[in-house]
């Protein structure tokens, strides 16, 4: 949205993540950008009801929060699924630990994901 020569950059989390599937902060930002960091990702994540992650993780070497903004949200991972149902409810998994998920009702949340690497992009699933 907005970056200046001091260092600072306002944005508006839902038109700047409609250009990255998401996704506002982290290694995919290009060098020199703000946005850019090796060290943590962010995401604000828009989901209509039913949509789910084309498919699991698989060798998760990251940390990550993801918190619930508005709707209901599931995580599922291995042998334990999490709902995540009202505003502020989040969860916390570590590295090794894959995941999934799906909005069980139109949902946003806000993801974040440390380190930031390559190679855990997902084509959107349809």
């Amino acid at each position: 949205m907005e970056s200046d020569d001091q260092g600072v950059y306002v944005g508006r989390a839902a038109a700047d993540a409609a250009a990255d599937r998401g996704w506002l902060l982290g290694h995919f930002k290009p060098p020199g950008d703000l946005r850019h960091s090796d060290d943590v990702e962010i995401k604000w994540g828009v989901h209509p009801k039913g949509e789910r992650r084309a498919r699991w993780t698989g060798g998760e070497k990251r940390t990550a929060l993801l918190v619930l903004i508005s709707g209901r949200f599931r995580l599922e991972f291995p042998g334990r699924d999490v709902v995540l149902a009202e505003p502020g409810d989040y969860v916390v998994w570590g590295r090794g630990i894959d995941h999934s998920w799906q909005a069980e009702e139109e949902s946003v949340v806000m993801t974040v994901r440390w380190p930031s690497i390559p190679g855990y992009a997902v084509e959107a699933a349809g």
